[in-house]
């Protein structure tokens, strides 16, 4: 079954998380921090940097893409990709698993695209 996601802003990190779901029009890639082997993935700003690339500012205040957000599950940092970037974007969407793969980062949701 797929990892299913609605989402919240979070004024504590200023970043998203989330609360399982179901619902299709939700539906969201999660590239975790953490390796396959266990051990959380370094900088610890990774999921900002890449979220970074789709973000616009506004006020002074950064404003992530529906597409490409950082999020907290399980306390640790991770990434939530919109299978929609692969259409709008296919090279960034393609980088950004690329990047995960070769730094063996946990990837959930990817095997129902």
């Amino acid at each position: 079954m797929p990892t299913i996601l609605t989402e919240f802003t979070s004024e504590k990190h200023g970043y998203l998380s989330y609360n399982a779901y179901m619902s299709d029009e939700s539906k969201k890639i999660i590239i975790e921090g953490v390796t396959k082997s266990g051990e959380t993935f370094r900088p610890s700003d990774w999921a900002e940097r890449m979220s970074g690339q789709l973000s616009t500012f506004h006020k002074r205040r950064i404003h992530y893409s529906p597409l490409l957000q950082p999020s907290v599950k399980d306390g640790r940092k991770c990434v939530l990709l919109d299978p929609k970037l692969k259409e709008s974007n296919p090279d960034l969407y393609q980088s950004i698993l690329e990047f995960a793969q070769k730094n063996q980062l946990k990837i959930c949701g990817e095997e129902d695209e």
